[in-house]
């Protein structure tokens, strides 16, 4: 799952535990509703606009794309490979460069390091391979809701900044500067449905 540095830096801090991706179909859809499968994974029913029984006919079912409850996914950022040794390779990233060494820095065996060492060359998040990932999450919780939904305490979960009110600091208007800022104001506007995943930082490899 990728993520912006800002967000990388706030799930190291603690600070972030939600995040939300826009749904790429079904943005029609009235309804989404939590259901098992057979299988007893976690699928969402979505509805449709009422018929002329009234009741909301049922489009399709999903799954969510980046994971269910109990799965542990790992997290893309922006990385380099700093230098390669005899048996480790050094990997600095992006997102913690401000910070020491040693908390910009992780270790991984050379066996699996399949990249040169690249000093001044920084590699795309959504470029970056298992192997050089060094934050995993477990998630805990998915539903799909509108993204002007989001409460007060949801929009701290999501590891942003407060901004000013004139009922003092809030965390949902600096979310929603946040989402303008890299989606666009329409995007916003839009309202879209969006995944809401919540997590928690993990040790281990993602399964």
């Amino acid at each position: 799952m990728i993520f912006n540095g800002e967000m990388v830096r706030a799930i190291l801090e603690g600070r972030k535990t939600q995040t939300r991706r826009v749904l790429a179909t079904y943005q029609d859809a009235v309804k989404f509703c939590p259901e098992w499968d057979v299988n007893g994974k976690q699928i969402f029913i979505v509805l449709g606009e009422k018929d002329h029984t009234g009741m909301n006919p049922v489009i399709t079912a999903i799954p969510c794309p980046f994971g269910q409850p109990g799965d542990r996914v790992w997290v893309r950022e922006t990385f380099r490979v700093h230098s390669r040794a005899t048996d480790v390779a050094t990997l600095v990233y992006r997102a913690s460069v401000r910070n020491s060494w040693t908390e910009q820095t992780h270790r991984v065996p050379v066996a699996v390091c399949n990249k040169p060492a690249t000093p001044e060359k920084w590699t795309p998040s959504i470029h970056m391979p298992r192997w050089a990932s060094r934050i995993t999450l477990e998630i805990t919780d998915v539903r799909v809701e509108r993204l002007n939904d989001i409460r007060e305490c949801d929009a701290k979960a999501e590891g942003g900044q407060t901004e000013c009110t004139l009922i003092g600091d809030k965390y949902y208007p600096g979310f929603r500067s946040l989402w303008k800022s890299i989606y666009g104001e329409e995007s916003w506007a839009a309202n879209p449905w969006v995944w809401v995943i919540e997590f928690k930082r993990v040790e281990g490899a993602a399964l």
